[in-house]
């Protein structure tokens, strides 16, 4: 069956035709997202849901959409997606952050224009009939330095339009690189410089709790007198009041606002002040900006649910269409590595190691962590997935940590758990042979070359003379029958482990006889999705 993706906002017909020449069932019902009872009551039936901003997918409705694999947000913001709930519930949320750049870039830079020729005021003026050449003094961009607080995708590019303009950019960018800015043209510098030197400062970073409030009355104290400040990125990373006292007093000569800390914005501090542009959130307002973020959800939702592919996700590791039949094998070895150590662990987990070795530290390792999450918790929520398990994973306070190393044996590459709790540790490593089939090849660290069966019984013993017929003898008794078995052991008189393969689920009542034995350690079900 097709998978179904319903649009509840206003999408464009050739983004809508998308979907359906990719083999996804699309419900086009563009005025849905302002009805939310009507949308809860529907949304159980669709894999997928396409929005703009209209569309408010909260908490409630997120727990009524039953079969919800994606949630694509056509644009950059997902302030209207609740991304914890969704990513509980196991459903990847997409956005589209480089459909929008140019013309979002391009309005930073129109309002910086606007301000520094007060342009809106010149115009008003005029059309008024009043001829005021003098009132309108502005300040030309050349030469002057424009601070970028955030130079990522919409930064990098208002930075090289900037320098295109003749001026000079300081970047604000805890992720930039000196190499990286020198590549650009700009200057690296800390926040307390550019706001000191900067004549124009222009913001474009995520609002987080770290953001939040970046330009508020202490930093605003410290800017240069007479800067000229644009945000067209979110609304709260400027303190408005703050602001609107700085302009009062002179001490900021003009601002371009495009975002505000609260839309629609009715109101505002800044509202009505010499030299204040704002515009009603039109970063992304452009026709070509509009298709291009229509056409790249609807191009990357089809890819998930069609290929498996995940791009430009929030809240989960992106796979490309390329990688994802390479990866797929290995993301299955992943689930079966902490499906086997999720099934045979008691106690509650304290740390997880994920070992990359070879090959597979060159894979992406993200999705692969998430996979092996995934199988490790699944014994105890049903329902997890490779959204849901590294949310899971942090909220119960588990440590995770990551190691990845050049080819150290015989196998080209292979992934190794390991997983500490309060009593014990526990490790286990796999590989993928040529038949894109998972293999476990070493389990407490004995080596052996093991199959994934549907139905299999581990069972930890002491090396001990009789216990292979012991075992069989224990199986056959209760009716179980053995299909094939993989032994090893660590030495003579050591540590030593059996996987036995069975046709069906074993009781209970069996387990217990086999551990009565004093030579087993533990005895335990093991079962997988073979499929």
């Amino acid at each position: 069956m097709a998978p179904r993706v319903l649009v509840s906002d206003e999408l464009s017909e050739t983004a809508v035709q998308i979907f359906r020449d990719r083999g996804v069932e699309v419900d086009f019902q563009p005025q849905l997202g302002k009805d939310k009872e009507k949308l809860a009551e529907i949304i159980g039936n669709y894999d997928g849901l396409a929005i703009r901003s209209a569309t408010k997918a909260t908490e409630k409705l997120i727990a009524a959409a039953t079969n919800l694999k994606v949630i694509g947000r056509a644009g950059i913001g997902v302030d209207n997606v609740d991304i914890q709930a969704a990513s509980r519930r196991g459903i990847i949320v997409m956005n589209t952050p480089f459909g929008n750049s140019i013309t979002t870039a391009e309005h930073a830079i129109a309002l910086m224009f606007a301000v520094a020729r007060q342009l809106p005021a010149a115009d008003a003026s005029t059309q008024a009939g009043k001829w005021e050449k003098s009132k309108f003094m502005g300040v030309e961009i050349t030469g002057k330095t424009l601070g970028v607080i955030g130079a990522g995708n919409i930064g990098g590019i208002v930075c090289r339009k900037a320098i295109g303009l003749g001026m000079h950019v300081l970047a604000y960018d805890p992720f930039l690189s000196a190499e990286r800015a020198q590549e650009m043209g700009v200057t690296k510098v800390e926040l307390d410089d550019l706001l000191a030197k900067a004549d124009f400062i222009t913001l474009h970073v995520p609002m987080t709790d770290k953001t939040r409030g970046i330009l508020g009355k202490e930093a605003l104290a410290k800017t240069k007198p007479g800067v000229r400040i644009i945000n067209c990125a979110r609304g709260g990373l400027v303190d408005e009041a703050a602001l609107a006292d700085a302009i009062k007093s002179g001490h900021v000569a003009g601002a371009g606002f495009d975002v505000f800390e609260v839309e629609p914005a009715t109101e505002s501090p800044l509202f009505g002040l010499p030299n204040v542009v704002c515009t009603p959130h039109l970063g992304a307002a452009t026709t070509e900006a509009q298709e291009n973020v229509a056409l790249q959800v609807a191009e990357q939702m089809s890819d998930y649910l069609i290929k498996g592919a995940v791009s430009n996700a929030i809240n989960m590791p992106s796979i490309t269409a390329e990688e994802a039949p390479i990866l797929k094998p290995f993301i299955r070895l992943a689930d079966v590595l902490g499906a086997f150590v999720g099934q045979v662990t008691e106690s509650a987990i304290k740390e997880i190691e994920i070992l990359y070795d070879g090959s597979t530290a060159e894979m992406n390792t993200k999705a692969l962590t998430s996979a092996l999450l995934a199988g490790l918790i699944r014994n105890q929520v049903s329902d997890v997935n490779m959204v849901s398990a590294p949310i899971m994973i942090k909220e119960k306070g588990i440590v995770l940590s990551e190691v990845k190393r050049d080819k150290t044996g015989v196998y080209d590459g292979y992934i190794k758990l390991t997983v500490t709790t309060q009593n014990q540790t526990r490790s286990i490593a796999g590989t993928v042979f040529s038949d894109g089939k998972p293999r476990f090849i070493q389990i407490k660290g004995i080596n052996m070359d093991a199959d994934v069966g549907q139905n299999m019984i581990y069972i930890s013993n002491t090396d001990v003379p009789g216990m292979i017929g012991f075992m069989g003898t224990t199986l056959g008794e209760g009716g179980v029958n053995i299909a094939n078995f993989q032994l090893g052991r660590d030495q003579q008189g050591g540590d030593a482990i059996a996987l036995l393969y069975v046709d069906a689920p074993v009781k209970q009542e069996v387990l217990d006889k086999l551990t009565a034995n004093p030579a087993i350690r533990q005895a335990k079900p093991l079962v997988f999705n073979v499929d």
